[in-house]
């Protein structure tokens, strides 16, 4: 099924794209066992995934988190970052409520690439900050394109969000696209030696709800 968006672009969130939905299964965690959904961006072949806990359909405010691909945060244990912890917290909090939402975008680095994030760490090993690194490789600071999220949200049937971010900019996109955000539910993560400027970057120059 080939789900196109209806709303006009947003400069928070991008073009929009075309997704095809393709299937879901079930997806046993140490927390639930939660319904996964498969989507092809038709355009570049990435494939983005959702997951469901419970009734997500019914008009009620949906517990749901937005997150992009880091695979060097959520799968490898990297602590330069927040990501990996934020996404099991996530769907910690999801679990523990019975019902909800996670979208996980392919947008690693927000949305450089995995080669450009490692190059883009190796200018942060030399001293420049997350931001400073995306720019010296000739990139902006964030590339991420969250009108993705608009037919997803829409084969899954939902239109309000509590959301679990700590960034302005997704609760901007996802109500450019119609989806009401009815609470921000912040994501804060412990610092350790090696994602404190990370995480203090993020809010000083990328508008972060955190600490600086």
């Amino acid at each position: 099924m080939k789900i196109t968006m209806s709303s006009s672009d947003d400069a928070q969130g991008g073009a929009k794209p075309a997704l095809e939905f393709i299937t879901s299964c079930a997806l046993p965690t140490p927390w639930a066992t939660f319904l996964m959904h498969a989507f092809i961006e038709v355009a570049t072949g990435k494939e983005h995934l959702a997951l469901t806990l419970g009734e997500v359909a019914d008009g009620v405010p949906v517990l749901a988190r937005i997150h992009s691909e880091c695979l060097t945060g959520d799968a490898l244990f990297s602590q330069r970052c927040d990501c990996g912890p934020q996404l099991e917290a996530a769907l910690q909090k999801i679990a523990a409520e019975g019902r909800g939402a996670l979208l996980y975008l392919r947008q690693e680095g927000r949305g450089i690439g995995l080669v450009n994030k490692l190059r883009a760490y190796h200018l942060q090993d030399g001293g420049a900050d997350t931001v400073e690194a995306n720019q010296q490789l000739g990139f902006a600071p964030d590339l991420r394109n969250y009108a993705l999220c608009q037919p997803m949200f829409e084969q899954l049937g939902i239109t309000e969000l509590r959301l679990m971010t700590n960034n302005p900019r997704k609760i901007n996109a996802a109500q450019a696209m119609g989806i009401t955000v009815t609470e921000q539910i912040p994501l804060i993560i412990k610092r350790n030696p090696f994602n404190e400027r990370y995480l203090s970057t993020k809010a000083s120059k990328l508008g972060h709800l955190i600490e600086p």
